[in-house]
């Protein structure tokens, strides 16, 4: 089942502001930095997101739902970059999976998380580090 649309409220826009500038740093390891390029503006853009971090993946929860511009755009473009702890990563292969294959890979502090979290929709993207 996906998760509903529904867009931010204004509380989450300011926090997002605060959020691009420290998402990726080693100072906020539960959030990532997606950098995605605009389907028709081609323009560049940084959505912060949190991640769950698993072998050779990232997961990332979708409490916007799928049709997120940021989701269209990476889906779009089959990939793009993202920075976590201060490493960035090419990812690929956006998926969307549901919260029973997170939750099969999920460490035990993250599953516990993840359980009590209302979310049912997640992407995963496959992870590399990346050579530039």
């Amino acid at each position: 089942m996906a998760t509903e649309r529904h867009p931010p409220n204004r509380a989450v826009l300011v926090f997002n502001r605060v959020a691009v500038k420290l998402a990726g740093t080693r100072a906020m390891p539960v959030w990532a930095l997606v950098h995605h390029v605009g389907r028709r503006s081609g323009a560049l853009y940084r959505t912060p997101v949190a991640v769950f971090p698993a072998v050779g993946v990232f997961y990332v929860g979708l409490p916007w739902g799928r049709d997120t511009d940021w989701v269209r755009n990476l889906r779009a473009a089959g990939g793009g970059t993202m920075v976590w702890r201060g490493v960035r990563y090419d990812v690929s292969d956006p998926t969307f999976v549901d919260k029973s294959e997170v939750l099969n890979v999920a460490r035990l502090p993250q599953r516990e998380i993840l359980k009590r979290w209302s979310l049912t929709d997640f992407l995963r993207v496959r992870r590399v580090r990346a050579t530039t």
